[in-house]
């Protein structure tokens, strides 16, 4: 079941806002719980304080008191992997929103149309990132990596270096080795020494792929016209 917070400070938008989540849940078949917050720092508080679990949050940016952009920030260390949708009147707000690794940007002069499909899209990626593990067993050693929070992986002599936001997990095999077994898509070679985990690739910019972690990860010249193509299919694919 996803757990999704919509906030706003106006009633009726917050109102608005969780029966079109309801549903594009339902469209999707997919069962969810839904908070509803008119004020920013009672979310804030749930979250940093509560420890409060949000799969995906809806979230207004103008709002007295905290912020949207403030929360999105503030919430990072505790939810790393929430999808963010903003909603907002200011265009200008669209370029910090991408800064924030924010989901999707929805304008309120376009909601009917946008806000929809941003929360169908959410809800399938979320989907797609939920339930695969990737598993070091050693004799000594056991442990499981869920694949949504693999960054990428970079060959370290004799090992494969998988980092995610917790940190580096070594497993001594090639890359080639963990590339087969973890038989994902979403994991693309960028270069002989580096395995990109692409739904973290923020942008692409000059030969650079730069990841959610604000990593940037040089692109083989060899590689980087079919990274360009593999990104391309694989959310063609999935959004």
């Amino acid at each position: 079941m996803l757990r999704i917070a919509v906030c706003d400070d106006d009633k009726n938008s917050v109102l608005a806002h969780k029966e079109m989540t309801e549903i594009c849940l339902g469209e999707c078949g997919i069962a969810g719980e839904i908070q509803v917050y008119t004020a920013s720092d009672n979310l804030l508080y749930d979250i940093t304080e509560d420890n409060f679990f949000f799969d995906l949050i809806l979230l207004d940016i103008e709002m007295p008191g905290v912020t949207g952009m403030e929360i999105a920030e503030k919430i990072k260390p505790f939810l790393p992997n929430v999808k963010i949708i903003f909603i907002t009147s200011h265009v200008e707000y669209a370029i910090d929103a991408f800064e924030l690794s924010v989901f999707r940007y929805v304008p309120k002069n376009d909601m009917e149309k946008r806000l929809p499909s941003a929360i169908r899209d959410a809800v399938k990626l979320i989907e797609l990132e939920d339930g695969r593990v990737y598993t070091i067993k050693t004799n000594s050693r056991f442990e499981k990596i869920p694949y949504r929070d693999i960054y990428y992986i970079e060959r370290d002599g004799k090992n494969a270096s998988i980092i995610t936001a917790r940190g580096v997990s070594k497993v001594r095999k090639s890359l080639q080795q963990v590339h087969e077994e973890l038989m994902a898509e979403e994991f693309i070679f960028i270069d002989r020494g580096c395995i990109v985990n692409l739904i973290h690739i923020m942008q692409i910019r000059d030969g650079v792929a730069v990841l959610k972690n604000e990593k940037a990860l040089p692109i083989s010249r060899s590689h980087l016209q079919g990274v360009k193509e593999q990104m391309n299919a694989y959310w063609g694919a999935h959004i």
